[in-house]
């Protein structure tokens, strides 16, 4: 077996090493994941490969894939390291503009520890090398149980990429809470926002009683149109593709008088509202029902000032927004976190993983410190391993950060000193510490780092996502969780598309003659020949009757297409049918807005478990029109 597999396999085999206070390492069993029952080597040789080789604590830092520099304070009583990270100081760029920050390289002189001497047992052209390491990997990644990544990236709990991302040079993993790291059951969180919401607007007067929590009534990713009193989707240009009046679907000819070629413009705040994430539904919902009780003519005119939509909308945020603000939704998830929380026991393992990688965890939330803590007590701490607490995974906390204000300017600092949530104003922020309020710019200047060597990773598009990548040029990951649903429907879905293009497809050569014959004709008519020869020669009897018959071909088609179009998605959401989408073939804006301003995205946190926190994500291929060939890449891990 090749040498470089041989390597893999023996550090494989054996469970994750822990540090201690000695420097040592120890195997760390993982809580809630299975042990792999495998043979173990012999113990001097897991000290030789996992306690000095792996030991991150003393890596000599190098240029290239293999070192031949070392250094005397690099090595300790066990002797010197196998292998050694490339450091800021000595990093480059790879042939795809990734940083080399955090690689690992091989000392060339422990080459010979794998059966013989490295340039003899690698020597012959590379892509015969490669193709057997390859396909030796595969083998052993079967063997131990593991999905490669790109298995795991084709299915619901993939992580996917649209701007090459390379987490070994990232040395920062910030993190928001709420819908990111703490998933909330959207039926009971957002069904209490709504009930609060509503209950506010019954105490000014409107007519609610009658209402309903319907969160199928939208999707993540819609846009409402406070001028008209609508909720659009558009595509990735901004043209309206379906649009809902209260909550009443309009048709595609509706759709087309209203906003002809008119474009959706998000920097105009003051018409388009952007449905960013999931707090956002019961808002959508409120919305959308009151517009209905305007057109009947319920809501009273001293109610909504000026009485049109755009009034009515800001009736409803201020009624939502009390209900937030007041602490009355927070102080009845904080009595019964269970009810609203849903649990995932990988998560805290797959943020463990990233600490013990040497990864700087840090939490920015907007959430204030009494909420923070006690949803993160209820989510994290049951799951850790060794008594870990939910704090020891963080290098820095940030509550009441007041994102995206957070990423733009400074607001004053104050560190939380004492339990119950006393603090005290404070000018610099340490490793460490439990803060309120401060900037992203205090992170970087504290850490010692900045820009692409940051990875923050939030639900909310603009606020978590756009800000910190425009300001900040950090890197980002949006979570969406979604993503499963539409992965599910899509899979199901896969049998109706396949006929639905199959028909169109079949409808396209048919029309293609059709057009062809109906050109033969106009020239025929206007005493010019015809494309070809054999097309000039053609009677005019059988001309026109070819015509006849594929006219009809193609508007039972039409009949056969239409609904199958109109039904496409509808697994998902039989109003909006898919996230992703808009129509058969175009993105839709939220998936633009995914595109343009999130490096990775995926469906919860955890997922980072099933890679590793030294992947090299790379972009998938983006097709064009005129494309000869299309390409099938696979993931470097």
């Amino acid at each position: 077996m090749a040498d470089s597999i041989e390597l893999a396999r023996r550090l494989c085999l054996q469970p994750p090493a822990r540090r201690t206070g000695t420097g040592r390492c120890r195997p760390r069993g993982r809580l809630g994941a299975p042990s792999l029952r495998v043979p173990r080597p012999p113990l001097s040789l897991w000290s030789s490969l996992r306690c000095r080789a792996l030991d991150s604590t003393r890596p000599v830092a190098v240029e290239g894939g293999l070192g031949d520099e070392e250094d005397e304070e690099d090595e300790d009583e066990e002797g010197e390291s196998y292998f050694a990270l490339t450091s800021s100081r000595l990093s480059r760029v790879d042939y795809l503009g990734e940083s080399t920050k955090g690689d690992l390289n091989v000392r060339r002189e422990h080459l010979d520890a794998f059966g013989g001497n490295g340039k003899s047992t690698l020597h012959g052209p590379i892509e015969e090398i490669a193709w057997q390491e390859a396909r030796e990997a595969e083998s052993l990644l079967r063997e131990l149980g593991i999905a490669d990544p790109f298995s795991v990236r084709h299915s619901p709990r993939g992580i996917f990429c649209t701007r090459t991302l390379n987490l070994r040079s990232i040395s920062v993993i910030g993190y928001d809470m709420d819908y990111t790291l703490i998933h909330y059951n959207v039926m009971a969180w957002e069904g209490r926002a709504y009930d609060y919401g509503m209950a506010n607007l019954k105490g000014m007067g409107f007519p609610v009683d009658d209402l309903e929590f319907d969160p199928d009534l939208v999707i993540r990713g819609l846009i409402m149109d406070k001028d008209k009193g609508n909720l659009v989707k558009a595509d990735r240009f901004g043209y309206i593709k379906r649009a809902m009046h209260g909550t009443q679907m309009l048709s595609t000819s509706a759709v087309s008088e209203i906003y002809g070629r008119e474009l959706v413009d998000l920097r105009k705040e003051s018409r388009w509202e952007f449905l960013n994430t999931l707090f956002s539904v019961s808002e959508a919902v409120m919305f959308m029902q009151m517009v209905d009780k305007l057109d009947q003519g319920l809501v009273p005119a001293e109610l909504a000032r000026p009485l049109d939509y755009k009034g009515l909308y800001s009736a409803v945020s201020r009624a939502l927004f009390r209900a937030h603000v007041e602490g009355q939704l927070k102080s009845e998830i904080m009595a019964e976190p269970e009810r609203f929380v849903e649990p995932d026991p990988e998560l805290p393992l797959a943020l463990l993983d990233q600490k013990e990688a040497g990864k700087r965890l840090l939490l920015i939330t907007n959430s204030d410190y009494h909420y923070t803590n006690k949803m993160m007590n209820h989510a994290f701490n049951r799951f850790l391993p060794n008594d870990m607490a939910w704090r020891d995974l963080f290098e820095m906390v940030i509550v009441s950060a007041r994102k995206p204000e957070f990423f733009q300017i400074s607001h004053p600092l104050y560190e939380v000193v004492t339990n119950d949530g006393l603090m005290r104003p404070c000018f610099k922020a340490n490793s460490g510490g439990l803060y309120s309020g401060g900037s992203a710019q205090m992170v970087e200047k504290s850490l010692d780092i900045h820009g692409d060597e940051i990875l923050y990773v939030g639900d909310h598009i603009y606020t978590d996502v756009s800000q910190s990548k425009v300001h900040l040029r950090w890197r980002t990951a949006l979570i969406c969780r979604e993503l499963e649903d539409e992965f599910d429907a899509l899979i199901r879905s896969h049998v109706q598309k396949e006929q639905l293009i199959t028909l169109i497809q079949q409808k396209e050569v048919v029309g293609d003659l059709f057009n062809q014959l109906r050109l033969a004709l106009q020239r025929r008519t206007n005493s010019r020949p015809a494309q070809t020869l054999a097309a000039t020669c053609m009677d005019d009897q059988e001309l026109t009757e070819s015509m006849q018959k594929l006219l009809i071909v193609m508007q039972r088609l039409d009949e056969k297409i239409a609904p199958m179009l109109e039904s496409d998605g509808e697994l998902f959401n039989k109003r909006w049918g898919w996230l992703s989408r808009t129509g058969l073939w175009d993105k839709s804006h939220l998936t633009r807005q995914i595109e343009k301003y999130a490096d990775i995205y995926t469906s919860r946190v955890s997922n980072f478990l099933h890679y590793t926190p030294f992947m090299y994500f790379q972009s998938q291929e983006q097709t064009l029109g005129h494309d000869v060939h299309s390409y099938s890449r696979r993931q470097q891990h």
